[in-house]
């Protein structure tokens, strides 16, 4: 799932040690999220929209493809 998670965190100047500080996960989860290998739980998706000033939906681009639909 694409994301805007690392241009958020950049114009808030937060490192991704930061981040995962203030949602309480590893600078490895925002590095795997950022560069899409990682697709966060629900709570996670709100906790980093609030902690980035935005919300999931902006947050996060959800295109629905075949492997979706099996």
């Amino acid at each position: 799932m694409k994301n805007s998670i690392k241009r958020r965190r950049k114009v808030l100047k937060l490192s991704q040690e930061e981040l995962a500080q203030l949602t309480k996960v590893t600078r490895q989860t925002i590095n795997a999220i950022e560069n899409d290998k990682y697709d966060p739980s629900l709570i996670l998706a709100f906790k980093l929209a609030h902690q980035l000033h935005t919300t999931v939906n902006a947050l996060f681009d959800y295109q629905e493809n075949e492997e979706d639909l099996k």
